[in-house]
């Protein structure tokens, strides 16, 4: 089995304002499956009013993150799975629910 990183960025989530309502009872409902199913590890999303800093192995903070690297923003979800088919088959789920593409990536 191994663990899948499911996720999307802010941007990807182009949603008419009145359809919210139904993307996050859609979305929960797709999380509450996985939950059943004994594949969730654990769901979220980047908390964009929180500024983001970068710690140095010098423990010092800075405000921001790397210049160079695009923003790490969006939701996410992690789930335990025995094939990269059945990831993709969640990925999917998920796509739908949130009515945005996913990105998916295998955790080491």
């Amino acid at each position: 089995m191994a663990k899948y990183l499911i996720s999307f960025p802010s941007a990807a989530m182009v949603v008419p304002e009145d359809e919210m309502e139904a993307v996050g009872r859609d979305a929960h409902a797709v999380i509450e499956e996985a939950k059943a199913a004994g594949v969730y590890v654990f769901a979220g999303g980047i908390d964009e009013s929180v500024p983001l800093v970068l710690v140095a192995a010098d423990r010092s903070v800075a405000e921001g993150g790397y210049s160079w690297a695009p923003p790490l923003d969006g939701g996410f979800t992690v789930l335990e799975l025995p094939s990269r088919e059945e990831a993709v088959a969640w990925a999917a789920r998920i796509a739908k629910a949130c009515r945005c593409n996913q990105e998916l990536r295998v955790i080491q």
